[in-house]
């Protein structure tokens, strides 16, 4: 199996799988308003013709590791990404329970753009 390529589009909050330029999977995620700033994936999704192909794992991890980067911890909202936090607890550390607290009443104050 290729690794699909995999693009941040942080102005629409989407990190984005593709395979030979077609979409395949994404993360949609927001970046945290209060202090501390946190990456927040609140969904995963792969299309059903590439799902068992570890695209939504390469994804989720991809988010962790560009978090690592900017140094910043991920709240993992979206099930899909707290269940592969919690089966890689060496690449998803736990994040602090403020912004936990914090990215909840921000997706709440939001809803439409989830």
């Amino acid at each position: 199996m290729t690794e699909p390529l995999i693009r941040d589009d942080r102005a629409n909050g989407r990190l984005e799988a593709f395979e030979e330029d077609a979409p395949v999977g994404v993360v949609v995620y927001f970046v945290l308003d209060a202090e501390p700033r946190a990456l927040v994936a609140v969904h995963t999704v792969v299309e059903e013709e590439h799902e068992g192909k570890g695209i939504a794992g390469a994804l989720v991890r991809e988010l962790y590791a560009g978090a690592a980067r900017e140094g910043v911890p991920v709240v993992p909202l979206c099930s899909y990404a707290a269940k592969w936090a919690e089966r890689h607890p060496d690449e998803a550390p736990v994040p602090p329970d403020e912004a936990v607290r914090a990215a909840k009443e921000q997706l709440r104050a939001t809803p439409e753009l989830w």
